[in-house]
């Protein structure tokens, strides 16, 4: 959806949008809390507090992700983005066992709500805030492979579906009476983003492991290979990994001996070429073997032995 007239949506911007916004929640929420002095609204506030921290710290990622290789670095910077996505996840399980903390003390001795019209009408205005700004960012960290700005999307959405429960919540005290609804609800939203909080923790550790692409990026690089395989052409020993917005793929090609070098390397590099159109990200590291020769591949069997 986003083409290149949306170039304007790059993640540094809206990452500063998103601490923009939070600011904005922030004040929007802690003020409906102090309105109406719902544990619930508290529990929403309080995780806009999450969102200012994440936005700010996934900035301060995706700028480093952008630096060029270095000496120290030469497979550049990319991974950085997982740091942001991993701290995101602890902020919100800090945040969410915060949440259950103070709900369990309302449990005990519950309170009545005040102001309930004006106190849900800014919640509401803020979570349209968040899900407006969360989408745009979902959908522009596609277009970037973006994984900062992908949890920072998610979160987002998280924090709507939250004000949602809360709003619910507050609304069913307000019909019915049942104080104990109000710091129920907030327990419930506490497990919801802790679950979230745990995702992006697991997200991020899979892209620190090397994990391979996505299924149908790879059936993607087997379609463009098969473009140029044939009797004298062939390849295996394909493996994917991504690390933050680059992808990168490695395999052997193997091909007639009789070839030049010339030749060779004149086949190789509209293989590369066609790989880096297809896949967008793509770098490819492509080995060259005559066709009737294998490569040695070390397995776990073929690993020295540890030392006793």
């Amino acid at each position: 959806m986003f083409t290149k007239s949306s170039s304007w949506f790059t993640p540094q911007r809206l990452l500063w949008a998103s601490v923009v916004v939070a600011l904005m929640t922030i004040t929007l929420k802690t003020w409906a809390w102090k309105l109406t002095g719902s544990v619930g609204l508290l529990s929403d506030a309080m995780e806009s507090f999450v969102n200012l921290a994440s936005a700010i710290f996934a900035l301060v990622m995706v700028t480093i992700a952008k630096r060029p290789a270095d000496e120290d670095h030469p497979y550049g910077h990319h991974k950085a983005e997982y740091f942001s996505s991993g701290f995101e996840g602890i902020l919100i399980i800090a945040a969410a066992l915060g949440i259950i903390w103070a709900a369990s003390h309302r449990l005990a001795s519950p309170q009545p709500i005040e102001q309930v019209g004006l106190g849900l009408a800014l919640s509401v205005g803020s979570s349209v805030l968040n899900g407006v700004l969360g989408w745009v960012m979902l959908q522009a960290s596609r277009q970037h492979r973006s994984i900062a700005l992908e949890a920072d999307a998610r979160h987002l959405f998280s924090d709507v579906w939250t004000s949602a429960g809360v709003v619910l919540g507050i609304a069913m005290v307000a019909w019915t009476g049942w104080l104990w609804l109000d710091p129920v609800v907030a327990i419930a939203v506490a497990i919801n983003i802790m679950r979230e909080g745990a995702h992006l923790v697991w997200r991020s550790s899979q892209g620190l492991m090397d994990e391979a692409l996505e299924p149908e990026v790879q059936a993607q690089i087997q379609q463009t290979l098969a473009r140029f395989a044939g009797p004298k052409l062939r390849f295996d020993h394909v493996t994917t990994r991504r690390s933050g917005q680059r992808r990168f793929v490695d395999l052997h090609m193997h091909m007639p001996a009789d070839l030049t070098l010339g030749q060779a390397a004149a086949l190789r590099s509209d293989v590369e070429q066609a790989l880096m159109h297809d896949v967008p990200g793509l770098r490819a590291t492509i080995q060259l073997l005559p066709t009737n020769v294998e490569a040695y591949l070390e397995t776990n069997e073929d690993a020295p032995a540890a030392a006793s």
